[in-house]
């Protein structure tokens, strides 16, 4: 099991730090519903992972992933597949920054958050955290690394749970500074609002980056 939560862990940390629900979090925080949607959106976010990343386990294990103790060949070609991907939404992120002195777009989305309520919170959550295409191509690359290791399902459930719980640390932040400081909560989530919607691009573009020339390179070792 310790290979495959090895595996694991940069995507993990890759989910974990995606600014787009670490920033919407923050925003539903400063809201009159700050407490049932910060909480709604960390449940939404957590099943969307965790749904997410059993089903293409277990579409993985059955599309035999792993021959005796080495990885199939087609798993070495999907994170070939998956890591260029990775670097064309890096090149696209970063050609998309905005420039010195510009200020940074926010998402319609966002602007109409202080209207969410629960379960709208938890949908939101589940969207970005499964079927946003960079989460969504993560999301993949670890159930793919869990199963090539052919450990048993157990463990395979186990290293998954390290993958969704390690992808929920970003977001899960601003809760846990929200509940611990209270109302003097609100200038450190500003600012850390403020500062990831400037830098979203660059910080999706390095670690897209990072996380695709690793894949690639696992991808070239798997298949030489």
């Amino acid at each position: 099991m310790g290979e495959a939560i090895g595996q694991v862990l940069p995507l993990a940390v890759g989910v974990a730090l995606s600014p787009v629900p670490i920033i919407g979090v923050t925003l539903m925080l400063a809201t009159p519903r700050a407490r049932s949607n910060g909480l709604a959106f960390i449940g939404g976010w957590i099943a969307g992972l965790a749904i997410a990343g059993a089903a293409f386990l277990l579409l993985s294990s059955g599309a035999g992933a792993s021959e005796g103790s080495e990885p199939a060949d087609w798993v070495g070609v999907v994170k070939l597949a998956l890591g260029a991907l990775l670097l064309l939404v890096a090149a696209r992120q970063w050609r998309g920054r905005p420039r010195a002195g510009a200020e940074a777009p926010m998402p319609k989305w966002m602007q109409s958050i202080d209207g969410f309520r629960a379960p709208k919170a938890a949908g939101l959550a589940v969207l970005l955290a499964a079927v946003n295409p960079k989460n969504l191509l993560l999301v993949i690359a670890a159930a793919a690394a869990i199963s090539q290791t052919g450990v048993a399902a157990g463990q395979q459930a186990l290293a998954l749970g390290v993958f969704v719980l390690i992808g929920t640390v970003g977001p899960g932040a601003p809760l846990a500074i929200y509940f611990l400081l209270g109302d003097r909560s609100r200038e450190v989530l500003d600012e850390l609002r403020s500062w990831m919607t400037q830098n979203n691009a660059t910080i999706m573009a390095v670690l897209c980056l990072v996380i695709g020339a690793k894949l690639i390179g696992d991808g070239i070792g798997g298949l030489s």
